[in-house]
């Protein structure tokens, strides 16, 4: 530990154990602590504590108070810790600097919830966030983002104006198309009305545009995996066995196009019961676990069957930007975790991530 006399030196700051503290923060996000490159200010305050202020390079904010908490502990002095997010990396495609893609082997597993309650998460934890509906045979992301009925907008009769959706870029077939009308289209003319709205959409800049993939394996998961740098998908699915055998197909088709799995979602996980406080795992149990171990990636997280999440999906609201909402932590450390495999891949190849009960 340092004491008040080693950190303070006259009026200025003694940095090297507070990089040395950051360093020692340990999370799943954080996986090898904080580098000093992180940090944008040191101030010491007139009353000897300090104020710290980081430029994180992946979607992480909610994690300052925990980093703050460290870092107080280590040094002995009380700290606050702000922070911003700034993705260094170049755009992969357009102005967007990762394009995620959220899929299921099946329907019925939650894949669209989980899919704007982690961009919504994103968006919280500080990122430039939009969210793409590719699901064109069943658009779910207008009703679930409240945009039922919305009309697209143009300014220049070339491209489309995404909604907004609480600071989050939407856009989704089902804007074009009649909610209460069928889209009977073949593979190549799905996959071209994709194309379009990817392209023809302008984003503006974003750090992240999550893809609510349809659920399979079809034309419109090649398109999407040939010819968009995808940066990685994630795989929801629950524990039922027939589940998880259609996400090992889903995992299979990702690594044949080279596009890597960050890791699984286990919706559905388990529920809990309100009398007893008891989890029951009404699905079936360690499904998921076993199918990550099978092919060396994480579960990402266990989300349970809570009725509060079906409510704020009907009313259009994201349960996972309601910081009074218990369920929102499960998406926010979710989304941390997404955000920063994604920087660990592509800047350190040879970290090991590992998921923590924190």
């Amino acid at each position: 530990m340092f004491g008040l006399s080693k950190l303070f030196s006259s009026k200025s700051v003694q940095k090297q154990p507070i990089f040395a503290a950051l360093a020692a923060y340990r999370s799943a996000a954080f996986a090898v602590g904080i580098d000093e490159s992180f940090i944008k200010n040191i101030t010491q305050n007139d009353d000897k504590s300090l104020t710290i202020t980081l430029i994180l390079p992946f979607a992480a904010q909610s994690e300052m108070p925990m980093v703050a908490e460290h870092v107080t502990n280590a040094l002995k002095v009380a700290v606050t810790v702000s922070a911003t997010v700034e993705l260094k990396e170049s755009a992969k495609f357009k102005t967007i600097k990762h394009i995620v893609l959220i899929a299921s082997g099946k329907g019925g597993v939650g894949k669209s919830t989980t899919a704007v309650n982690l961009a919504g998460a994103l968006h919280s934890e500080g990122a430039k966030v939009g969210i793409l509906d590719a699901d064109i045979y069943g658009p779910s992301i207008p009703m679930l983002l409240g945009l039922v009925g919305a009309e697209p907008i143009t300014k220049d009769n070339k491209q489309l104006q995404p909604f907004d959706a609480n600071g989050i870029k939407a856009q989704s077939i089902g804007f074009l198309v009649p909610s209460d009308d069928a889209t009977v289209w073949r593979g190549p003319m799905a996959s071209g009305a994709l194309s379009q709205l990817l392209n023809e959409t302008d984003w503006g800049e974003l750090d992240y545009l999550i893809v609510d993939m349809p659920p399979g394996t079809g034309d419109i998961q090649l398109t999407m995996s040939q010819k968009v740098p995808a940066s990685g998908t994630v795989i929801v699915t629950t524990p039922q066995d027939l589940a998880l055998a259609d996400a090992q197909k889903g995992i299979a088709m990702f690594n044949k196009v080279n596009v890597p799995v960050l890791g699984l979602i286990e919706n559905m996980s388990h529920y809990i019961c309100s009398h007893c406080g008891e989890a029951n795992h009404v699905f079936g149990k360690d499904g998921a676990q076993k199918l990550a171990h099978k092919h060396g990636v994480p579960v990402l997280s266990h989300i349970p069957l809570a009725i509060d999440i079906r409510e704020y999906s009907e009313q259009g609201k994201l349960i996972a930007c309601d910081n009074t909402a218990a369920i929102s932590k499960t998406y926010s450390a979710a989304a941390r975790l997404i955000a920063s495999t994604l920087y660990y891949q592509q800047h350190h190849n040879s970290v090991e991530i590992v998921i923590t009960d924190d």
